[in-house]
């Protein structure tokens, strides 16, 4: 084998040094991983808590911090509930008032809900409660699913079709364009005793009151009637108001037809479907902002960081409810939807999905907020919460 000259062998160990150097330089860098601590502590059988500060705490303030509620929940000794504000679908309440009532050892905010007006509280996607449509979806929003039929409880997430029809006897059907909400022009919706007393409804519509499948009485202009803890109202107004007008005298039966579905198809009878979106994690693959654009967000919703609350399952049936806090630099910035479900996944969930966040996002331990709700006035009152109760009877006191 030959040898390059002794000169030149002098200068390979030197030349090695150089280039051994300049590698580094020429490699893309590796992201470090922010520091992360954590502490974890049982609440109660089946209830693990565990609090996450990750980023540089050390500053007074930080673009690059946060800090993370968790709750794991067996679900072999735990149920998951979602329990209604003031127990009606026109109301707001905190949800530690929501968790005192029911005497939940935790809990967090739920769905989607309208802020200001007289119907306060309202979901602005969908609400079921078992098999009963109380609230129509919001588009191609997923939904989260819940049973605890059985041994252990259940969640599944999935977009929720309903449609419904008023069909008079011997007369013409018309579709039902929203449940429990306000009535737009031209409409025809229907309110049930979950709703609240009255539709709150402005004068100037027709409103049906049904009782055992009849019409009892019409009301035409006055608006805000009565619903009957027996039936229901059909509230109309415009094309809707004279197609009513002209079939629904009082006497004449009716009946209300629904059709529901799911995509994907859900593995259970769900006790509760509630709206959320976007959904974050997928069979373990966490989704990007495409997903939340498809299921019709704003564009900057999933793109800027925000307080965020999220519900996911891991692969043993764990779930999991996570609370980021946010908009507040000097403990914790946000999440953006991606961030988000990179925590999930992160956490072992091979399903997840986005709750409301912002001044919504809440999380109750043993009757006190945990996080930090970015609202200056403190924690929000909302539509909705789920309730983390431990396995046997509940009552709402």
């Amino acid at each position: 084998m030959a040898f390059p000259p002794r000169s030149v062998r002098s200068l390979l160990p030197a030349a090695a040094l150089l280039l051994s150097a300049a590698i580094p330089a020429l490699l893309p860098a590796v992201p470090q991983a922010p520091p992360e601590t954590r502490r974890a502590e049982i609440v109660a059988p089946g209830i693990e808590h565990i609090e996450i500060r990750r980023g540089d705490f050390s500053a007074e303030a930080g673009a690059e911090r946060w800090l993370i509620h968790v709750l794991v929940l067996d679900p072999r000794r735990t149920r998951l509930v979602s329990a209604l504000a003031l127990d009606e679908i026109a109301g707001a309440e905190t949800v530690s008032s929501l968790a005192a009532r029911y005497g939940a050892p935790a809990a967090v905010n739920g769905g989607y809900f309208r802020t200001t007006g007289v119907t306060k509280g309202e979901p602005t996607g969908a609400y079921a409660a078992a098999g009963k449509v109380l609230s129509e979806p919001n588009g191609p929003r997923m939904e989260t699913a819940v049973s605890n039929a059985g041994a252990m409880t259940r969640v599944a997430f999935a977009q929720l079709d309903v449609r419904m029809r008023a069909v008079p006897d011997g007369g013409e059907g018309r579709t039902i364009d929203g449940v429990n909400r306000s009535r737009e022009d031209g409409e025809l919706v229907i309110f049930t005793p979950e709703f609240h007393r009255t539709t709150l409804t402005p004068p100037g519509g027709l409103e049906i009151l049904i009782r055992a499948g009849r019409v009892a009485e019409s009301r035409d202009g006055p608006g805000s009637a009565a619903i009957p803890p027996d039936g229901y109202v059909l509230s109309a107004s415009g094309t809707a108001r004279e197609w009513a007008h002209d079939l629904l005298a009082p006497g004449r039966g009716i009946r209300i037809e629904t059709d529901t579905k799911t995509s994907p198809p859900l593995p259970f009878d769900p006790e509760w479907i509630v709206g959320a979106g976007p959904l974050l994690v997928r069979a373990g693959a966490a989704l990007g902002v495409e997903e939340s654009d498809r299921e019709g967000f704003a564009a900057d919703f999933g793109r800027s960081r925000h307080p965020r609350t999220a519900l996911g399952v891991r692969g043993d049936g764990s779930i999991v409810l996570a609370t980021v806090d946010g908009r507040q630099p000097r403990l914790s910035a946000g999440m953006t939807i991606p961030e988000l479900a990179g925590l999930m996944t992160g956490l072992g969930c091979r399903e997840a999905i986005n709750l409301d966040g912002g001044g919504s996002t809440t999380m109750v331990i043993g009757g006190k907020v945990v996080n930090n709700p970015s609202d200056t006035a403190g924690e929000r009152p909302v539509s909705d919460a789920w309730l983390v109760l431990l396995r046997g009877p509940i009552s709402s006191n």
